[in-house]
């Protein structure tokens, strides 16, 4: 599959970076699975029960740099690299490692919840990986890509329909099944990060309220750091997609702002 912006073809997203430094680390990682796989993938593998009884805390993000084979790696890191170089592009790297260590840790504490006895390593960032799809997807919805390199879908209708196929194959999928889940779980954790952390900066006390009770909602006469996130937004939507794009709701929000500015 690869994407293309509904207005921007993908130009500038070499593997650099954050991005390319993943991609060389967990590379040479590989080469030296070749000599030492079974050390490897059982001290910096997520090995659940050496984490639960041991307190080897570290493989929870240590596992993020190893994968099961050649063809496990090369496809993980093109889907990667593919949502990843625009996400960091976007946020810068500090923001983008944030995001990629954050759902990555959440999907290996899926597997951690699940089976918290098991002494089965396992290994790659698929996790993080179906967490940068649905950050794609939230902050690009419209963006195409193509499935199989041929069939065209909007961002968010694929995102939705691989959480869906995660979920379902996690009932028949036996011990594979596990892995499911915990991409599954790499998408929630994105999602819940992005929805509730204002996207970039996750406040833990923050998320924790607005469990509680609602969120207040934005005074527009209040020029606040939401206000000004959100009337980023509509700009770089009207760039991309014209004004007539526009929502009642985000052309309500234009015309406050711009008369509170003046």
């Amino acid at each position: 599959m690869v994407f293309q912006d509904l207005h921007r073809p993908l130009e500038n997203l070499k593997p650099k970076g954050a991005v390319g430094w993943i991609i060389l680390i967990s590379g040479s990682l590989l080469v030296l699975q070749q000599f030492f796989g079974g050390w490897l993938a059982g001290t910096f593998g997520l090995v659940p029960a050496q984490v639960i009884h041991r307190y080897w805390v570290w493989q929870p993000v240590t596992y993020l740099f190893l994968h099961g084979g050649l063809f496990h790696w090369l496809f993980n890191m093109f889907i990667f690299w593919m949502f990843g170089a625009e996400l960091e592009r976007r946020w810068g790297s500090k923001q983008f490692l944030k995001y990629f260590f954050i759902t990555g840790v959440g999907a290996g504490l899926c597997i951690l919840a699940l089976t918290p006895h098991s002494g089965i390593p396992t290994l790659g960032c698929s996790g993080a990986v179906f967490g940068m799809i649905v950050a794609f997807a939230m902050l690009f919805p419209n963006s195409v890509m193509y499935l199989y390199f041929l069939i065209p879908v909007k961002v968010w209708h694929a995102a939705l329909l691989f959480a869906l196929i995660e979920f379902f194959a996690g009932f028949s999928g036996g011990g594979a099944g596990i892995s499911r889940y915990a991409h599954l779980a790499g998408m929630v954790t994105g999602y819940v990060y992005l929805k509730f952390s204002g996207g970039l900066n996750i406040r833990w006390h923050t998320l924790v309220r607005s469990w509680r009770k609602p969120r207040k909602p934005i005074e527009l006469h209040e020029v606040t750091d939401e206000l000004v996130t959100k009337v980023d937004y509509i700009l770089e939507k009207v760039l991309k997609e014209g004004a007539e794009s526009l929502t009642p709701e985000e052309k309500r929000i234009m015309d406050r702002y711009s008369k509170r500015k003046h």
